[in-house]
This record gives C-alpha cells, structure tokens and sequence, in this order.
C-alpha cells in the first residue's frame, strides 16, 4: 500500500499497490477531463517519490516530453511507498 501526500493541503490518501492515483487525486481535487492521457488536465508535479510511480506512458511522454518532475495522473499507477505531488 502506497502513500501520497498533497502539498498545497497536507492531505493524505493510500493507494493499493499497482492501482492508478486517479481517484485519490480526483478526491483532493485534481481536475480530470479525458483520463486518457491525451487533454493535459491532471498534470501534477511530483515533489517527492518519483521512484514509487509507475514509469511514464506513452501517453505521458508524447504530452509531457522529457519532463522530469511532472506527471499525468490519470496514467500514474502506485508501485508503494511515498509520494508527496502538486498540483
């Protein structure tokens, strides 16, 4: 079970391992529209724990490029751990 942390609120949520991030960043307010990788809407930056997240997608590298710290998070899928994100 995975751990992420939402700076700009301090709110936390647990995240089965191997299960997307969606939902929780949905919760704490991430906005979503397509949730297929290809709008841009959820893009967070990821503060801390790059590492406990899946690699990036497809998706993600052709919308993002080579982007070191941001994320899309309809695509992210928990792998443990912690990760602290922005958005």
């Amino acid at each position: 079970m995975g751990k992420i942390i939402f700076s700009h609120s301090g709110e936390e949520a647990e995240v089965p391992d191997g299960e997307g991030i969606h939902e929780a960043c949905e919760e704490a307010g991430v906005p979503f529209a397509c949730t297929e990788g290809v709008c841009g809407t959820c893009v967070v930056e990821v503060i801390e724990g790059m590492e406990n997240l899946s690699p990036p997608t497809q998706e993600e590298k052709d919308f993002l490029g080579d982007q070191t710290k941001e994320r899309l998070a309809c695509q992210c899928k928990m792998k443990g751990g912690c990760v602290k994100l922005l958005f």
